[in-house]
């Protein structure tokens, strides 16, 4: 009988807990087994990984409010692929989010001016707090991948004047390209790969307060295939560019970037807050050489905290994967006990950060978003393959990969009321059978025969 590698989630105060195989033996002999299938000879996507987002507020928590120890202790939680849960994908926005401390670009300028030829183009602000951060995760962890998103330009491009409102001036679609090129180069001075860039962060809302910059479909596909393709290819840049970055209610947009600037985009990225996952499998099914990621869920305290917050997690992270996405990407890394820092102006914050850094105590505390990465991240290792897997019941909810040492990762949800008995089958052959608790989550890794 194989050591099967096992971690539970059963209750707020019991979130990835290691155990035994008879630890979750069966115990009932009177509930019926429910068997999850997996078949090896079926292959799906290859796994980028799992993360979330060092924005300004995140960054400038972890390195400057944090004692050195506890950042230390902190980056190899989630870095780590042995001592922590191997985080993989990190998504960062390109100059000021909602959750920075001030509103900034990378060419900021004074009233009246422009700089089209990126003269004064400087990342010296990420050099305080991100950079070096980004710089010891892949330390801990080289297989880790980048992504840059923009809420805005800067506000001289921008018909609005401002980073807050408005859209990108025609006139500076080349300017806005190279920005991005800067972005890219800049970044790989300090030894930092830039794997993708979106061209706008949810470019359908243009919030009033925050940094936001409306761009349609129509816009997208003008910049992307005329400009900012063109500016990567001349420089040599690999750079991937993924569509869209908005949620699962408007595949339309996507479609149409595809359709008509299909050799300029490499992917589509997306956010659960509208819309339902199989957005992702219409779109791959039109466009199947197109990568699927997903960039983006936070949750919070609009939605309570073990059930049905962390059952959220779980069960939209298995539907996210099972639609073809390669990466599972959360939000914050961290926030502080106030929900922020935010932009000025900003108002009550209610999103929940992987950890919460208390900026009156320095005390530490990893969220409920943690364990819930932890259960796809320790498993599902970068360039798994996802395998088929089946439940016999719609409420066992399931996906498995294939890790490169040959291991199985699988994360199983129950999402019904009631504890059911699983029979794991590998391949035709039980591997084990478990028992899972009502709205309780299991990671399985199955080492290699």
């Amino acid at each position: 009988m194989r050591e099967l590698e096992l971690y539970y989630s059963s209750g707020e105060s019991s979130l990835f807990v290691q155990k035994t195989r008879e630890q979750l033996l069966p115990q009932d002999s009177a509930v019926s087994d429910v068997a999850v299938r997996l078949d090896e000879t079926v292959g799906y996507q290859a796994m980028d990984g799992f993360g979330a987002s060092f924005t300004d507020s995140a960054a400038y928590l972890i390195h400057q409010v944090l004692t050195e120890e506890q950042r230390l202790s902190l980056m190899k939680k989630l870095f780590d692929s042995e001592e922590g849960i191997g985080l993989s994908v990190l998504r960062n926005p390109m100059g000021a989010s909602d959750y920075a401390r001030f509103i900034y670009s990378y060419d900021d300028l004074p009233e009246g001016e422009t700089d089209p030829e990126m003269g004064r183009f400087s990342i010296r602000h990420d050099e305080a707090d991100v950079i070096p951060l980004l710089q010891e995760a892949l330390a801990l962890n080289p297989s880790i991948k980048l992504f840059g998103s923009p809420w805005s330009a800067p506000g001289w491009m921008k018909t609005s004047g401002s980073m807050i409102g408005g859209e990108l001036k025609k006139e500076y679609y080349e300017a806005y390209a190279n920005y991005f090129v800067r972005y890219v180069e800049s970044y790989a001075e300090h030894g930092l790969s830039i794997y993708a860039v979106t061209p706008q962060n949810e470019p359908l809302y243009v919030p009033g307060h925050y940094p936001g910059m409306l761009m349609t479909a129509e816009m997208q596909t003008d910049f992307v295939k005329n400009y900012l393709k063109p500016a990567f290819a001349k420089r040599g840049l690999t750079t991937k560019i993924l569509a869209y970055d908005h949620n699962w209610d408007r595949p339309d947009y996507p479609l149409s970037v595809f359709k008509e600037a299909a050799d300029a985009v490499d992917g589509v990225a997306w956010h659960w807050y509208g819309g339902e996952t199989s957005a992702q499998s219409q779109v791959k099914e039109a466009y199947p050489e197109k990568e699927v990621h997903f960039t983006e869920g936070s949750g919070g305290e609009w939605i309570p905290a073990f059930e049905p917050a962390f059952s959220n997690v779980m069960r939209t992270g298995i539907e996210i994967l099972r639609h073809h996405s390669q990466s599972l990407v959360l939000w914050n890394m961290a926030l502080d006990e106030q929900n922020g820092p935010t932009v000025p102006g900003f108002g009550k914050s209610t999103c929940r950060g992987i950890v919460t850094v208390n900026q009156q105590t320095r005390e530490l505390e990893y969220t409920l978003d943690y364990y819930a990465l932890a259960h796809f991240s320790k498993v599902i290792r970068p360039q798994a393959v996802r395998i088929a897997a089946e439940a016999e019941e719609a409420a066992i909810r399931s996906v498995a990969f294939r890790n490169t040492d040959d291991s199985i990762g699988v994360v199983l949800f129950n999402d019904g009321e009631e504890t059911r008995n699983v029979a794991l089958e590998l391949t035709g052959t039980e591997e084990a059978r478990f028992r899972l608790g009502p709205k309780s989550a299991l990671s399985i890794r199955i080492p290699r025969a």
